[in-house]
């Protein structure tokens, strides 16, 4: 039998994120496949690189997180209509990588609504965190 964890313990893990994370996190989001890990390297071209709003995520509910706020880029960088493929989320300053995963339009962990041109304001349309143990 796999782990199960209540909704007050699912909830409380997904608020430690956005807790180590700080709150001036840093998004950035490149083109290819994320890095086997949060440890190694970024790789692919940057296309945002941003820094969230200060209460980045909504408070957990029911083993979710969802996005809080507008997450924007106002000046894309790299890329000519280029594909999302991945996010990462960062602490504040930008160094230590807390979390990755996909990124796509209209698919993936986060969502855009189109490919991202340098100089272009983007902005993320969904994101969403479920903990694990239902």
């Amino acid at each position: 039998m796999a782990l199960q964890f209540s909704d007050s313990v699912r909830n409380q893990m997904l608020d430690a994120i956005e807790t180590a994370t700080g709150t001036s996190a840093v998004l950035k989001v490149f083109t290819g496949t994320a890095p086997a890990n949060v440890g190694t390297a970024d790789s692919g071209t940057l296309l945002i690189n941003a820094t969230l709003p200060s209460d980045w995520m909504a408070a957990a509910s029911g083993g979710t997180k969802a996005k809080s706020g507008t997450w924007e880029d106002l000046s894309a960088d790299g890329g000519t209509a280029s594909t999302p493929g991945y996010f990462r989320i960062y602490a504040t300053g930008g160094a230590t990588c807390h979390l990755q995963g996909t990124a796509g339009i209209g698919s993936g962990d986060m969502q855009f609504n189109g490919t991202i041109t340098a100089g272009q304001s983007v902005t993320v349309t969904s994101f969403t965190l479920t903990a694990p143990g239902v």
